[in-house]
């Protein structure tokens, strides 16, 4: 199962939009995750009608409207695999430890908020923490970017797509 990982749109700003290759990445994953910061609900609905199921949180910046209609924390179910998706993880410090502590029964957690890309991995590689930073605004990361993961028997591995825009 081919995941399809954003964060941070922060749209409608600005005149910015999804670069081509991100809305291309979305179209063609069996399943989208957004880590929050979509802004409006336009943009959500925008990203769900590309097709694929979106499973989503709210972020700190959503409307009032998006807090209303998306949860903080969920949990999502890709190929026997249990990923959890919030928006802000806290502090960098012990950041992994305390997101396998808060979601014991999950092989990751997505999350987004500080717009820098990251992928780490417990000592034994079977828990993970991703950020896909932004697509749109990558503030002090070099890049805009987006994440890719595969989802099977029970893991799932992930991979950080660097766009041009």
């Amino acid at each position: 199962m081919e995941l399809a990982i954003i964060s941070d749109t922060h749209m409608p700003r600005r005149g910015r939009a999804l670069p081509r290759e991100c809305v291309k990445r979305l179209t063609s994953a069996d399943l989208i995750l957004h880590a929050g910061d979509f802004m409006e609900a336009s943009v959500l609905e925008e990203i769900a009608a590309l097709g694929p199921p979106v499973h989503a949180v709210r972020g700190n910046v959503d409307s009032v409207e998006l807090q209303a209609r998306l949860p903080l924390t969920r949990i999502v179910e890709a190929a026997g695999a249990r990923i959890a998706i919030v928006h802000d993880a806290g502090p960098a410090t012990g950041r992994l430890e305390r997101l396998r502590r808060r979601f014991p029964d999950t092989q990751a957690v997505v999350f987004g908020h500080s717009h820098m890309p990251l992928l780490e991995l417990d000592r034994d590689g079977r828990f993970a923490i991703f950020n896909p930073g932004s697509p749109t605004e990558r503030r002090r990361s070099p890049h805009h970017t987006m994440g890719v993961a595969t989802a099977a028997d029970g893991r799932v591995a992930f991979e950080l797509v660097t766009l041009g825009h």
